[in-house]
């Protein structure tokens, strides 16, 4: 276990309330060294909601978009998860260009959920952010 991992274990205990500090600080020092799960996680910290302004612009650092970015583009083990996000991101702030873009990208490095997603491409889905925004649908019985 390298260093940068111990560190964010500790901010992850932190975030659990299994020990005392602040995570903020110990996120943003791993994702500006590149550490993945720490991008990930800050990006899904400031990503909540379903405002476009929220998940920010690809190209200004810091922006859970520039992070999913990045994750994605060292092309490691959590790319597809990055991929995977940041599609779900883009279907909650109403961009179905975006959705569809990095579904297909997911589906390249191999997420089969991504790549089902695609195949059918949805434009409504069950879940409680896609009521919010008007793109809701009921569960399906093969989904429950």
């Amino acid at each position: 276990m390298t260093r940068e991992d111990r560190l964010f274990e500790r901010a992850r205990a932190i975030m659990e309330r299994r020990a005392n500090g602040y995570y903020r600080p110990i996120l943003d020092h791993l994702a500006w060294r590149g550490h993945a799960l720490a991008m990930l996680e800050l990006a899904g910290l400031f990503s909540q909601g379903n405002d476009p302004a929220g998940l920010g612009m690809m190209s200004r650092a810091g922006t859970p978009a520039w992070l999913y970015r990045r994750v994605w583009r060292r092309r490691g083990y959590y790319a597809r998860s990055a991929a995977q996000n940041l599609a779900m991101s883009y279907f909650n702030t109403g961009d179905l260009r975006g959705y569809r873009l990095w579904l297909r990208r997911a589906q390249m490095l191999g997420d089969n959920d991504a790549g089902l997603e695609l195949d059918r491409f949805e434009t409504r889905l069950p879940h409680g952010d896609a009521h919010a925004i008007g793109r809701g649908r009921p569960w399906r019985r093969s989904e429950r």
